[in-house]
């Protein structure tokens, strides 16, 4: 061979107009398209409803809500929870680039817009499973309630003791105290804007220990309270104080399935199990599921104007008192399947026999409750509650393992989103099988 290789060089300072045809590029039965059309059939009314920039009026226009619920949608089905992220895939990946359609994004829009309408998706979650029951898709009458604990954005550090919050609130005073005085003694001392600056810390710094301190009281109370009503339990356990976060006051130390303590939520759905989609969510900071069954059959009522007809919980999540009162709710009676605790091999004869003489004197639905559990048929539909598990298993492969914001509604909308993402999925694998 003679000379050297022929090659076309990049050349990077020639100047270039691409013609993009976006519409072109995505497939006709990309995942992206499912989540628009999803969102086109919503109404966002209430959205839009609380944008200022107005026809006929000065001011920039606001970003479509709908493009960015889309983009919060798919996002969250691809696993993204973070607004940084978002915004850059808006920019790089085709199909962000296909749901934004040129609107000019930023991650502190975004982020704001994720959390700014809890209200108005948690309208969206009852409009979109009550289409799914006009479709024939899904059904109230079985619903399954499980509880699952996810991480919040916050550090064990952050948790501080009642003496510890004491200290910072005084020290945020004394420094208050100390910039009001060098206003009074000199009030050219240093620039305006940067005094302003340190006292507008100082007074957040004050308003999260004053938060963390109401959290740190009602902790304080609930051991109290335990250390009166369980105190043989109480007395086996290491002893702790309580504490709050300063980054999170509304979040708390729990146990995880892997036994390590984190900072989380508790987040309680409720679920056709056997279809999959998720018709309540709820994000609390209790500890245990320990009679939350009530509360979310009363949410489920406020969504829907009815009961499910059977409830399936595990057990010691309706309490005896629960399923007596579900099932004489003033919506319509409520059967409940859930597991009788089970006694262990210590018991005293004379506790079973306190035990067995108390059950006779208990009402007709608690005996139905317990014959029902006791029977072939009873366990069978019981069985049907292990299918809730995969709806929690897909949402935490979504990344509903952690919470990216703080605050519970702010957690609360992050929840919702998650759960419209999981529903928009599951009807569309659904409406095939249906047809």
């Amino acid at each position: 061979m003679v000379g050297a290789a022929r090659v076309i060089r990049a050349d990077r300072s020639q100047l270039r107009w691409d013609m993009i045809d976006l519409e072109g590029l995505l497939p006709s039965d990309h995942r992206a398209r499912i989540v628009w059309r999803f969102v086109e059939s919503l109404d966002l009314s209430r959205f839009y409803a609380v944008i200022k920039s107005r026809e006929g009026d000065a001011g920039r226009p606001a970003a479509d809500p709908a493009v960015l619920l889309a983009l919060w949608l798919y996002a969250t089905i691809e696993g993204v929870g973070s607004a940084r992220e978002l915004d850059r895939l808006a920019e790089r990946d085709l199909a962000y680039r296909w749901l934004a359609g040129g609107i000019a994004l930023n991650y502190h829009g975004l982020a704001d817009f994720r959390v700014d309408h809890m209200e108005a998706l948690d309208r969206l979650l009852s409009e979109s499973v009550t289409a799914l029951i006009a479709e024939g898709l899904v059904s109230l009458d079985e619903i399954t309630i499980d509880g699952t604990k996810v991480r919040a954005h916050a550090s064990r550090d952050s948790f501080k003791t009642g003496g510890h919050l004491a200290r910072i609130e005084a020290a945020v005073d004394e420094r208050l105290a100390a910039l009001k005085a060098e206003l009074a003694s000199d009030p050219a001392a240093g620039s305006l804007r940067r005094r302003a600056a340190r006292e507008r810390a100082e007074r957040m710094v004050k308003e999260r220990a004053a938060k963390a301190r109401a959290a740190f009281e009602k902790v304080q109370a609930e051991k109290e309270e335990r250390a009166r009503t369980h105190a043989k339990d109480e007395a086996k356990k290491k002893p702790s104080k309580a504490k709050a976060s300063l980054s999170d006051p509304q979040a708390r130390m729990m146990r995880f399935h892997d036994g390590a303590i984190r900072p989380a939520y508790n987040a309680q759905i409720a679920a056709a199990a056997k279809e999959g989609i998720i018709v309540s969510i709820d994000m609390t900071d209790r500890r245990n599921d320990a009679g939350l069954a009530g509360p979310m059959v009363d949410d489920i009522v406020r969504r829907y104007g009815k009961t499910p007809k059977t409830l399936l919980v595990d057990t010691n999540y309706a309490t005896s008192e629960d399923i007596a009162a579900l099932a004489q709710h003033a919506a319509g009676p409520v059967t409940v399947f859930a597991p009788p605790p089970v006694e262990g091999e210590n018991v005293k004869p004379e506790t079973r026999v306190r035990r067995a003489r108390a059950r006779e004197l208990e009402p007709d639905s608690l005996k139905a409750w317990r014959a029902r559990m006791a029977s072939q048929e009873g366990q069978t539909i019981y069985r049907r509650r292990k299918l809730i598990e995969l709806i929690n298993a897909h949402r935490k492969n979504r990344g509903f393992g952690f919470i990216p914001v703080r605050g519970r509604l702010k957690a609360q909308a992050v929840a919702l989103i998650h759960a419209l993402a999981h529903n928009l999925m599951a009807a569309h694998r659904l409406r095939p099988q249906h047809a």
